[in-house]
């Protein structure tokens, strides 16, 4: 998988509150996700442009991020507004943080590193956050993992075939009869792979029992990734080949 222009999740949404922010990594390039006051998302380059300090060690005071080192204050474009240490100072525009795009959809937030990037095609009804699971493999072997696990059915009794449709690079769903699982691929380094998962559906249905019987599943399938038995293996070099 490359960088391109695919949209790519960094995170569940409910995992970064009003007024926080996370350090996060994609191909390897280190990135700092962060929510202003008024609950706007930014994905941003994890480095403050002074001396270098990440910004996700800093702290978020409405719209602006600071750094924790000297003070130095950004606004939403990534321009340094404020430098403590020269208060009068009319800061100069070439004092600037690179800044991502950032779109919040299927309860994910997600950034490119391209400059027009296509639409991000997800559903847009509502998701109940389940959690994300980071795995020591690579994201190509996370994919091809996902079917390895039967999704047993929760919203109805009956069971149904565990189907796992690919919806962009980044995205896939995992479906059992009338429930459905998002799930984001981020691809943290070429051997490290996050997972970010979202139920399908009201709060009402899926709050509480609903995620608990899911992440079971999750569980389950983080093992079987990381530890695939000598018949998924077998099953992934056949598909590889096919492709």
């Amino acid at each position: 998988m490359s960088a391109g222009d695919n949209w790519h999740p960094v995170g569940l949404s409910h995992s970064i509150e009003a007024g926080s922010s996370a350090g996060i990594r994609l191909f390897g390039q280190e990135l700092v996700v962060w929510r202003d006051t008024s609950g706007v998302a930014h994905v941003w380059e994890d480095r403050c442009p002074h001396r270098g300090m990440k910004l996700s060690f800093g702290f978020v005071r409405g719209d602006h991020i600071a750094c924790l080192y000297h003070g130095w204050q950004y606004d939403r474009a990534g321009y340094c507004q404020y430098i403590p240490a020269h208060p009068d100072l009319e800061v100069p525009k070439t004092f600037k943080v690179p800044v991502y795009l950032a779109q919040e959809q299927g309860g994910m937030i997600w950034t490119t590193l391209s400059e027009n990037p296509p639409p991000l095609p997800v559903d847009r009804d509502q998701t109940v956050p389940l959690r994300s699971l980071y795995l020591d493999c690579s994201a190509g072997a996370a994919i091809a993992g996902l079917g390895m696990v039967r999704l047993m059915p929760f919203a109805s009794g009956a069971l149904a075939d565990t189907i796992v449709h690919r919806l962009t690079d980044t995205l896939y769903a995992v479906s059992t009869g009338d429930d459905r699982l998002l799930i984001g691929i981020q691809a943290i380094s070429d051997t490290r792979t996050a997972l970010h998962l979202a139920i399908c559906g009201s709060p009402k249905l899926y709050e509480g029992f609903g995620q608990s019987h899911f992440l079971d599943w999750a569980l389950q399938l983080r093992r079987a990734i990381e530890q695939p038995s000598p018949q998924a293996l077998a099953a992934r070099g056949a598909a590889a080949e096919m492709n």
